[in-house]
């Protein structure tokens, strides 16, 4: 019998698998596909390979601001897709070798839970302690006539070998976001219809502001509260309450999530689900059925697979007999765009509705050093604090670094760092991380460089 049975090779699972093992755990992972699941081969690692060569090629058409004089050619869809495909090879082999050097049994196959401590894969029975499901997410398509024909999955654009002439895109998380804005430097007219009154709804108000402005300002046609409900053709019919209103677009992107947990034998065990289809889990991991844990993907939420990776390090070891917590509120998010965006914890509304009196402090690029001598002053760092006690509930960045800088905060936050501790330190200058201390001593009060406040 083993320890831990692990249901899924993505990040997760895989956390989960070798964090058992260094608690002296036997583990098996049961995986039914490709090791590294849809972060490494059809989501986070092959996007942004994508986004890379796209933010060069818009970097090169810039290159005169500093004397360069290139040409600028197309960009060769042959050579990105081998290196998205290269890249995603290596990090699953790698995966797999450190697996079997963790001496983790990876077991090929589908895996269907017949018991607490039992699974069925391809008919072989394997017991364990514990079970850890990591099954992760797949494509959500959304139910509207006329679709089939036009829809353009985020599988088929990370395989994309010409971008099409104009898309239409109704995502408005992270993913959508992403996909406009490198959709619309390969040359896309790309059309935004989202279902409420803005991008990003779960982020920080001038956050999303400012991530639709840079995509305006690329050509971007934003249309809100607008509700795809049918295609024909390259014709898409947009609806608001009862008025309706049609745009062209060759095709469609479907890049919305859902949970993998059905047909895993769990309703049978009285495991029980969110609204959204996930497995419901509490901050240990463990799931209404004793032995059993869920992570990632399938839990819903905000299926990140940094998230997925913390959630299976929490569950390998309280599955291990060492009591831990997933912080949830800790979990940063981030965009690739140009700029790109990164944020973590309450932003200044969610704050506000808690019921707490906040303290904001933000800091603009614009007034940056580093910023201004690399010419890449788009964007701002804004800090929520609670006005009594100083606690840092909030970060959201704007600009260059983003997906970098957050992790000062979310450091901060874990350390439980008060905004005026944080505005006592200093940086390297020049940098875009001084951007953040700059933040921290408006909210504190004492901004150096900022106008004095009336």
């Amino acid at each position: 019998m083993y320890d831990v049975v692990v249901i899924g090779g993505g990040p997760g699972g895989y956390a989960a698998a070798i964090r058992a093992s260094q608690l002296k755990g036997k583990v098996a992972l049961v995986e039914g596909g490709n090791m590294g699941g849809t972060c490494v081969m059809r989501g986070c690692i092959p996007s942004k390979i994508w986004l890379r060569a796209a933010t060069l090629l818009e970097q090169s058409r810039k290159a005169g601001e500093f004397g360069l004089e290139l040409t600028v050619g197309k960009l060769d869809f042959t050579a990105v897709l081998a290196r998205k495909q290269g890249v995603s090879n290596d990090i699953r082999m790698g995966m797999e070798a450190l697996l079997a050097n963790n001496g983790v049994d990876v077991i090929p196959g589908m895996a269907v839970v017949t018991s607490p401590t039992s699974v069925d894969v391809a008919g072989k029975k394997v017991e364990a302690k514990s079970i850890i499901i990591a099954t992760g997410s797949t494509l959500a398509k959304p139910d509207v006539p006329g679709l089939d024909q036009a829809a353009f999955t985020s599988d088929q654009l990370l395989d994309m070998t010409e971008a099409p002439a104009s898309v239409l895109i109704t995502d408005p998380t992270y993913i959508g976001v992403e996909m406009a804005t490198l959709l619309s430097i390969l040359g896309s007219k790309v059309i935004f219809a989202v279902p409420g009154p803005r991008i990003l709804p779960d982020e920080d108000q001038d956050s999303s502001q400012r991530m639709s402005q840079s995509l305006r300002e690329r050509g971007v046609q934003i249309i809100a509260r607008h509700t795809l409900v049918k295609v024909a053709g390259k014709t898409c019919t947009l609806k608001s309450g009862d008025k309706e209103q049609t745009v062209e677009a060759d095709r469609v992107l479907v890049s919305g999530r859902k949970p993998v947990a059905a047909n895993l034998g769990l309703e049978t065990l009285g495991v029980k689900f969110n609204e959204d289809g996930g497995i419901a889990v509490d901050q240990q991991c463990r799931t209404s059925c004793p032995g059993i844990f869920a992570i990632g993907d399938c839990t819903g939420g905000w299926m990140l697979s940094h998230a997925a990776s913390a959630m299976g390090i929490c569950a390998a070891e309280n599955s291990m007999g060492v009591p831990a917590k997933f912080p949830s509120h800790l979990v940063s998010r981030a965009i690739w765009g140009s700029p790109e965006m990164g944020s973590v914890g309450l932003s200044e509304e969610q704050a506000e509705r808690k019921g707490y009196e906040v303290e904001v402090g933000g800091f603009p690029y614009s007034i940056n050093g580093y910023a201004m001598l690399r010419g890449e002053v788009d964007g701002a760092v804004k800090m929520v604090a609670d006005a009594d006690t100083g606690e840092i509930l909030g970060v959201h960045i704007v600009g260059s670094n983003a997906s970098e800088l957050i992790g000062e905060a979310v450091l901060a936050m874990q350390l439980e760092c008060t905004v005026r501790e944080f505005a006592k330190g200093f940086r390297v200058h020049p940098a875009f991380c001084e951007t953040v201390v700059d933040a921290a001593r408006d909210a504190a009060g004492w901004a150096l460089y900022l106008p004095k406040r009336g």
